[in-house]
C-alpha cells in the first residue's frame, strides 16, 4: 500500500483534475432561491454519480422532491460500518446582479490563481476536495477498516429541509457515522505571527423574524386621511439599523485570544475595542469576534403597498437574527419588544430555522484533524482554536443524531478567507486551497480509516 507521502504527492500531480472537477461542478447552476421549484441539485447528483461510477463506486440519489437530490455513497471498509463521513452541500445562492461580476457567475473562469463562479467556494470547493481525496484512495486500492461515507445534499442554503434535514427525518441510517467533517470552519488566521486555525464545534442559532406594520389605507391624493404604514416601517428599520445588542464573551473562543496577541482578557466592556484594534491587522478575525460577541439583527426583505395611488395599509419586514447558545426565543422577544416600543401598529412573530448546537471538543477526531493538518503543512506549528460558526450549516442536523461533526474545510494558510466573497459578487476559490483541502481530506481519511 502506498505511504501517505506518496498519496499526497499524487494530489499535487492531480492539480489539473482538481481544477476541472471544481469547474464542472460550478458550471451546473444548482441555484436555490428558497422558493419551490428550485435547486436542481439532482443534476449535480447525476454528475457525481457518473464520476463515482467511473471509479467503480455505486451511489444512491434520494430526492426529497422533484429535482432536489441528495447523493449517498461509500468507500467500503472491512467492518462494513461507517467510520467517517464527508459532508458538503450541492446548492448555491442566487446571483443578485450578474452585471457586477467580472466573469460570468457560472463560467468557472480561472484568473489570478483562482476559479471564479457562484458556489466555487461555498460549497463546491469542499465537495471537490472530498471527491478527489476519495478518488485517490480508490485508485491506490487503499484498504479501509471502516467505510468512508460520502453525503452530499440539497437545500443547505435555504435551511436544509429538502436536504440533510429531510434525510435526518426520513433516512437517518443513511447519514449515521461516528464522525463527520463539514463546511463552516477551517480558515486560517494570524496568531501573533503564527498560523492558527479555527475548528468550529458548533454554530449560532438562527431566528427568522416577521414584523408586520399596520396603518390605514387612503387615496394617495389625500394621504392625510390615512396612516402610511411605510412611514411607520421606516421607524422600524431605523431602530433595527441602530440596534445595539448586549455584548457577550462567554463563547469558548474568547478564552483563547491570547494566542492572537490580545493581552486584554475579553469582557463585554472591552470587546468592542478589541475588535476595533483587530480590524486593520486581521479583519477576518475581527468579523468573527464581532459576530460571536452578540446577537445580530438584520432586516433582509420588505414587502408592502398594493398600488402607486394608494396609501399602504400593511408593510411586512423580514429579519434575520443569529443568537448565541444561551439566548432563546424569550430573549429575542424581549429584545424586539424593547427595540420597537412606542411605534404604533407593530407586531412580530418568530420562526426558528436553527437552534444553536455544538459537538464536544474532547475527541480523538479533533486530534486527528490537528495531526493531519500539521503533517500536510510540512510540520508547521499551528495554534488551534475552538469556535462557533456564525452561520447555519447542515451540521445542525447531524449533531442531534449523535454524529460528532466539526466545521473544517482545510483552506490553504496563505489564503485570505475574505477574498472568497462567499454569497457575494465575484465569489471564488484559490486553486491553492483546492489542493491543500484535498490533501487534508485525504490525510484525514487515511489516518482514521486506512489499514496500516
Amino acid at each position: 500500500m502506498p505511504t501517505l507521502d506518496e498519496l499526497l504527492a499524487q494530489v499535487d500531480a492531480a492539480r489539473d483534475d482538481i481544477v476541472k472537477l471544481n469547474q464542472d461542478l460550478v458550471r451546473i447552476p444548482s441555484v436555490n432561491t428558497g422558493f419551490m421549484p428550485t435547486g436542481n441539485e439532482t443534476a449535480v447528483c447525476e454528475y457525481i454519480r457518473d464520476w463515482l461510477a467511473a471509479e467503480g463506486v455505486d451511489s444512491e440519489t434520494l430526492e426529497s422532491a422533484p429535482g432536489r437530490g441528495n447523493i449517498i455513497a461509500s468507500l467500503k471498509g472491512r467492518s462494513g460500518a461507517p467510520g467517517l463521513m464527508f459532508m458538503a452541500h450541492l446548492d448555491v445562492v442566487p446571483v443578485e446582479d450578474e452585471s457586477k461580476w467580472t466573469y460570468p457567475p457560472f463560467s468557472a473562469t480561472i484568473a489570478n490563481g483562482r476559479i471564479y463562479g457562484r458556489g466555487a467556494s461555498d460549497c463546491k470547493a469542499l465537495l471537490t476536495a472530498q471527491l478527489m481525496a476519495s478518488r485517490i484512495l480508490l485508485r491506490n486500492s487503499v484498504e479501509l477498516k471502516d467505510n468512508l461515507l460520502l453525503s452530499f445534499s440539497a437545500d443547505e442554503e435555504s435551511g436544509g429541509w429538502y436536504g440533510v434535514g429531510w434525510l435526518a427525518e426520513h433516512h437517518p441510517e443513511k447519514i449515521a457515522a461516528p464522525y463527520a467533517v463539514n463546511e463552516g470552519g477551517g480558515q486560517p488566521a494570524d496568531a501573533a505571527g503564527n498560523l492558527a486555525y479555527i475548528i468550529n464545534l458548533g454554530e449560532k442559532g438562527r431566528v427568522q423574524i416577521e414584523i408586520e406594520v399596520k396603518g390605514e389605507s387612503a387615496h394617495a391624493s389625500v394621504p392625510w386621511r390615512g396612516t402610511n404604514a411605510l412611514y411607520r416601517a421606516a421607524q422600524v428599520l431605523e431602530r433595527i439599523e441602530s440596534y445595539e445588542p448586549e455584548r457577550d464573551t462567554s463563547a469558548e473562543i474568547f478564552r483563547h485570544l491570547s494566542k492572537f496577541a490580545i493581552e486584554e482578557v475579553p469582557s463585554p466592556e472591552n470587546i468592542d475595542s478589541i475588535v476595533d484594534d483587530l480590524e486593520t491587522r486581521d479583519p477576518a478575525m475581527a468579523t468573527t469576534l464581532r459576530a460571536l460577541s452578540r446577537m445580530t439583527l438584520a432586516a433582509t426583505v420588505i414587502q408592502g403597498g398594493i398600488k402607486s395611488n394608494s396609501v399602504p395599509e400593511t408593510v411586512n419586514i423580514t429579519c434575520d437574527s443569529r443568537i448565541l447558545p444561551h439566548q432563546d426565543d424569550e430573549y429575542v422577544r424581549g429584545e424586539l419588544t424593547r427595540l420597537l416600543d412606542g411605534i404604533p401598529g407593530v407586531s412580530f412573530d418568530l420562526d426558528y430555522t436553527a437552534i444553536s448546537n455544538a459537538s464536544s471538543a474532547d475527541t480523538e477526531f479533533m486530534t486527528h484533524i490537528q495531526n493531519v493538518t500539521e503533517y500536510v503543512l510540512d510540520g508547521r506549528s499551528i495554534e488551534w482554536v475552538p469556535g462557533l460558526c456564525v452561520g447555519v450549516t447542515d451540521s445542525r442536523f447531524t449533531r442531534p443524531l449523535g454524529v460528532v461533526t466539526y466545521g473544517f474545510d482545510g483552506s490553504d494558510p496563505e489564503d485570505n478567507p475574505l477574498e472568497s466573497n462567499i454569497h457575494a459578487t465575484n465569489e471564488s476559490v484559490s486553486i491553492r486551497t483546492l489542493v491543500t483541502s484535498t490533501k487534508i481530506m485525504l490525510a484525514l481519511a487515511y489516518e482514521m480509516l486506512a489499514v496500516k
